[in-house]
């Protein structure tokens, strides 16, 4: 019910408990008036009927008033309860919440009962949900990354970046680097496609070579000679270099990986190669394109991963929904993680509750202490002033039954 329609009840019910006063008011002016010309026996048990039903009637309304107003707007003591007393009302009401519901006892079932991991399960399983999840950490993502300072962040990849340099022992980074790669067998197809490329180019410019056996000859050396010099040149160029891109055993390449190994060695122990690689860092650290690069490199993964987000299909997105379905898988069907998750939230919740359930009794004692005693008298009368006009209600009837019967006992015993 809104409080309009209290408001309409409560003075429903009033004017239900006044009209019954009135009435036996009536009741005894009539018998009162009535004695002095008649002498009917039963005038005198009506009569004390009303007589005693006004005063219980008088009584409970002044008991029903008292509690929300001051009777008859006089300041008697001890009235208008409500307003009166309303941070002592608070007070006690925040005790009695406190000590009756915000129990141990009570409280224990309902924690014992919780199973926010199953809720959470049946939410995600609905696919409305998880688009409205992935809506939201889309728009939590691109109110991050667009609201971060650009400037902060690439001065902080700067920062992190000369730190790491700084930190690292490139000689032995990039020793170890070539070490990797010659023992994984990277250098094998650089060199084979080399080769490949060399034997093509050859077969391709024959008369280049031509030309130039022509021009590095001697003038008493016929010309078809120089052509078949030219063409034993390219013949076996091509098929040397055929071999080393065939034979992956061949001496090239051996030597080539050998001289590899060296070169990391070298470049491990020698004093030449520390030296270089220190100007190379040291310039590094102090160039103002550390900056640059870092502002590109922080400028790149801020454009991708708007333009992730803003695409449907983009790998991000795509992530996002297996992460979710995983999630939701998970909460569905591993025992252990429910379990835990449960776990961890029951012992939690309660024991913040219990200790803070006082904070309990403290918010219900200061909102009502705050409240305008006119509004909490109000507030109280429109929901229990309704139950309390039956009060004024029985006043007037048992009133009106013991007057009764004291006339009675006083009529027929003394």
């Amino acid at each position: 019910m809104t409080n309009e329609e209290k408001r309409i009840q409560l003075r429903k019910y009033k004017f239900f408990a006044t009209g019954l006063f009135l009435l036996m008011a009536a009741v005894f002016i009539t018998t009162t008036l009535l004695l002095k010309h008649e002498s009917w026996p039963w005038l005198g048990y009506v009569k004390a009927f009303s007589e005693a039903a006004m005063v219980g009637a008088l009584a409970d309304w002044f008991a029903v008033t008292a509690l929300f107003h001051y009777p008859l707007g006089i300041r008697i003591p001890h009235t208008n309860l409500i307003e009166n007393s309303k941070q002592r009302i608070g007070d006690n009401l925040g005790n009695f919440v406190v000590d009756n519901f915000l129990t141990a006892e009570n409280i224990r079932p309902y924690i014992g009962r919780l199973n926010i991991a199953q809720y959470i399960a049946d939410w995600l399983q609905k696919p409305q949900h998880k688009k409205l999840l992935q809506d939201e950490i889309s728009h939590w993502l691109r109110k991050i990354i667009t609201e971060l300072d650009d400037a902060f962040i690439a001065d902080l990849i700067a920062r992190k970046g000369k730190e790491l340099i700084h930190t690292l022992n490139v000689n032995l980074l990039l020793s170890n680097g070539i070490t990797y790669l010659v023992e994984k067998g990277a250098q094998e197809k650089v060199v084979g496609f080399i080769a490949g490329k060399l034997k093509t180019y050859i077969a391709e410019n024959e008369s280049l070579v031509k030309d130039r056996v022509k021009q590095e000859s001697s003038m008493l050396i016929p010309g078809f000679v120089d052509n078949l010099i030219a063409k034993k040149i390219t013949s076996g160029l091509g098929r040397y270099f055929e071999e080393i891109e065939q034979n992956k055993q061949h001496k090239v390449r051996q030597d080539i990986q050998q001289q590899l190994l060296q070169l990391a060695e070298d470049i491990k122990v020698k004093t030449e190669w520390y030296d270089e690689l220190r100007l190379l860092k040291e310039d590094l650290l102090s160039s103002a394109k550390t900056d640059a690069m870092a502002a590109d490199i922080w400028k790149s993964i801020k454009d991708s991963l708007l333009e992730g987000l803003d695409d449907e299909h983009s790998g991000l997105k795509l992530y996002m929904i297996k992460t979710i379905d995983d999630l939701a898988n998970t909460f569905q069907s591993d025992e252990a993680i429910i379990d835990k998750i449960n776990n961890w939230i029951r012992y939690n919740a309660y024991k913040a509750i219990m200790k803070h359930r006082h904070k309990a009794g403290d918010l219900i004692s200061n909102t009502v202490g705050n409240w305008q005693g006119r509004d909490l008298s109000e507030k109280l009368e429109l929901e229990v002033g309704k139950d309390l006009q039956f009060i004024r209600v029985n006043g007037t009837i048992v009133g009106g039954l013991v007057g009764l019967l004291i006339y009675v006992l006083s009529h027929w015993l003394l």
